[in-house]
């Protein structure tokens, strides 16, 4: 008899379903409606997690049945011939075959999912790139499985021993229990690296926490010597693996979840796995720990824009997720087809942005409409210019205003409020205001928003009186540098970029505020340090008129060299400090000429007016750049005894704040061909010992030589 079926809309889909009322988990009576209910209530805190993955399903057809009498489970790799043909797919070809997996991008495809009893979803650690081919994988993850004897509470102290290691790694660790017996762990790679390195890392270190836990970890393969111990399964990331998704049901006799945890709730002692209705819940009230490790947030972008023709910044590497202390905002005039504003704040490593066709409401009692668009890169809180006829947004774009924003509330796709400090003379008044943006329903949209400017405003001073001194809070943050590696130099010269290459000075980041008769100094952390180095002052005489510096505060030893440690005992009154030891503010880049700011302008042109404006001094020097290669930059540092050099690619902007991949620092003085991943004292049947506990990899053993900055968003000492 032929089954009945109904037919929804999911989004811009239509969706026929049957036997809505079919029981898939019979102890808890749990329907197929309610499995697609619950996919549809996850899918925006899941997509990002699984989109452009290819999607290996396990289906329980008849239902996952009782712990008596299980259900028949299968697992499915290519598009079932009976899905619709709107779901996307993309391709992995094997020796003798080709498997068609579907892509899941949109909650239709998750409704679609649950209809046909695809109840756990697996994916691999690598995402398709836009050209249908596999990418390097952009996360690692650990499985943490308890053998015969001990259960949750053991895999989450091991959990807190693998966060301990990759933090010191400096890779954030999203921790996932998973619905089953065990946790798993995930972390954010820049895509640097492939699947057979990500392994031997992983791999490393599972065999450096067993070393130093023999009683409690293993990290073999083998089942029979796990009682009584956790197994550390670090083979998932291979590229051919699949792990469960976070938010992805299990076919358990009961309806359990692959949930994402907060590390508070895995040190709580209390710890246990989580049925879909607890998620659900989670969910509604905007609990989401594992939101940075989604999609790469400028996918989007990038789809839309030809960075050959396009004047806009179009970086190739993923955001960064984490946030600055002071986020930024900018707003910016966009004279395109229709005059309109684009309003556009910083989170997670992006510009979540809105375009505001009636600008800006400066009334109270004021709503505008406010249309979200794509995340921008944070470059693009720099950029003015055209757009060429053509591209999209094609036009002249201005900045309106920019600066920092407190960020009161944020609600992920409801609700944002957001105290905005712009410019003196930006288009905000040069006052603080506070602005709210809501998301709206039946005006036209999902992506449809309402912008006011709040009825509690800030109290605003009057205006100061004019001083002739720059303030240690008027002083911008400098802006900070990657670690990088000299392929990252050449890949960029292949594609037609064009470098410059600084010393690295080993001393204190300074920025520099210079009137017509004073000098301020400002750490990179906004501390006073103008009567550290009283010498500045003569800043004044080699500058003409005002203007404000980036620069390295260093001590020179008797030969001439930075010596951080001699800078570190002057600073500090140590009176064994030489008395011939010198004091240098090198000047290295210009940040504003008199009225006009300079962080729009190219790293090129700045570089141009810093030695046309600001000359040697006794204790200022503008040391040169090296507009060569990096073979004969680097030659020059290890010849002067420094400890590298910056690469800075000559069109980028000046970001304050913020940390770039357009400029790189790279160190030159290696004496061995190695990269350690990390390095632990040993425990254990190693105590006493001097050994790495992840990774020593050899010259000789290339495949298992890894970019130091594996981890995406991995912090850099400047």
């Amino acid at each position: 008899m032929a089954r009945q079926g109904k037919t929804f809309q999911v989004g811009d889909r239509s969706l026929t379903v049957t036997n809505l009322d079919k029981v898939l988990y019979p102890e808890t009576g749990t329907t197929k409606a309610d499995v697609i209910h619950y996919y549809l209530a996850v899918a925006d805190v899941l997509i990002p997690q699984i989109t452009r993955r290819p999607v290996t399903r396990k289906r329980w057809v008849d239902g996952v049945g009782t712990a008596e009498k299980p259900g028949k489970v299968f697992f499915r790799k290519d598009l079932e011939d009976s899905a619709p043909e709107w779901i996307p797919t993309g391709n992995i070809k094997h020796k003798s075959r080709t498997n068609t997996y579907p892509i899941a991008d949109e909650p239709a495809v998750l409704a679609w999912f649950a209809q046909v009893a695809a109840l756990e979803l697996h994916t691999p650690q690598w995402r398709f790139g836009r050209n249908g081919q596999p990418r390097n994988p952009d996360r690692l993850v650990l499985d943490l499985d308890p053998g015969e004897g001990v259960g949750l509470a053991e895999c989450a102290e091991v959990a807190s021993w693998c966060r301990e290691i990759l933090d010191d790694m400096g890779m954030a660790t999203f921790p996932v229990t998973s619905g089953s017996k065990g946790i798993h762990l995930y972390t954010a790679l820049d895509g640097r690296s492939n699947s057979d390195q990500v392994s031997k890392v992983a791999h490393e270190l599972a065999k450096a926490l067993e070393a130093d836990h023999p009683d409690e970890v293993i990290s073999t393969m083998k089942r029979a010597d796990r009682a009584g111990k956790v197994f550390i399964d670090w083979s998932q990331n291979s590229a051919s693996k699949t792990t469960v998704s976070p938010y992805s049901l299990r076919g358990r006799t009961t309806p359990m979840v692959a949930a994402p945890r907060t590390w508070e709730e895995i040190e709580s002692g209390e710890l246990r796995q989580l049925d879909y209705e607890e998620v659900l819940e989670r969910v509604a009230q905007g609990i989401d720990p594992i939101a940075a490790l989604g999609a790469d947030r400028l996918d989007t972008y990038r789809s839309m824009r030809d960075a050959t023709k396009t004047a806009e910044p179009v970086p190739t590497t993923r955001p960064h997720a984490a946030d600055s202390d002071q986020p930024s905002f900018v707003i910016q005039e966009h004279h395109a087809r229709n005059l309109h504003w684009d309003f556009r704040l910083e989170y997670a490593g992006v510009l979540v942005s809105w375009a505001v066709p009636k600008g800006v409401p400066l009334r109270r009692n004021l709503n505008r409409l406010a249309v979200q668009t794509e995340d921008h890169p944070l470059e693009y809180g720099t950029f003015e210019g055209t757009i060429a006829k053509g591209e999209y947004g094609a036009g002249e774009v201005t900045i309106w205003d920019a600066g920092t924003y407190e960020r009161e509330k944020w609600r992920e796709g409801k609700e944002i409020i957001a105290l905005l400090h712009g410019k003196p003379d930006g288009g905000l008044g040069g006052v603080p205001r506070r602005f709210a943006l809501i998301r709206t329903k039946g005006m036209g949209g999902e992506d449809t928003w309402l912008m006011q400017l709040m009825k509690d405003q800030p109290e605003t001073a009057d205006e100061p009186e004019a001083h002739t001194s720059i303030s240690v809070a008027d002083l911008p943050e400098p802006m900070l540098c990657s670690v990088g590696n000299p392929a990252d130099i050449s890949l960029g010269e292949s594609d037609g970029e064009r470098w410059a290459f600084e010393m690295k000075w080993d001393g204190y980041r300074i920025i520099a505020g210079v009137t017509e008769d004073s000098v301020t100094l400002a750490s990179r952390n906004g501390k006073d340090l103008t009567e550290v180095l009283p010498q500045a002052s003569e800043l004044v005489e080699l500058i003409d008129g005002e203007a404000i510096l980036d620069g390295e505060l260093v001590a020179l030893d008797e030969d001439g060299r930075p010596d951080f440690s001699l800078l570190q005992a002057v600073l500090k009154g140590d009176e064994e400090v030489p008395d011939d030891a010198e004091l240098r503010y090198m000047v290295f880049d210009i940040l504003r000429l008199g009225e006009r700011s300079l962080l729009k302008e190219t790293y090129e042109e700045r570089r141009k007016l810093l030695k046309e404006h600001v000359a040697d001094g006794e204790y200022v020097a503008v040391p040169p750049e090296f507009t060569g290669n990096l073979a004969t930059a680097s030659a020059a540092s290890r010849e002067l005894g420094l400890e590298g050099v910056v690469a800075k690619r000559m069109d980028s902007t000046y970001l304050p704040g913020k940390r770039a991949t357009a400029w790189l620092k790279l160190k030159t003085h290696q004496h061995q061909e190695v990269v350690i991943i990390g390095a632990r004292e040993g425990k254990g049947a190693r105590e006493g010992k001097s050994a790495p506990s992840l990774s020593r990899c050899q010259a000789t053993t290339a495949s298992c030589a890894m970019p130091a900055a594996l981890a995406q968003g991995s912090p850099t000492p400047n």
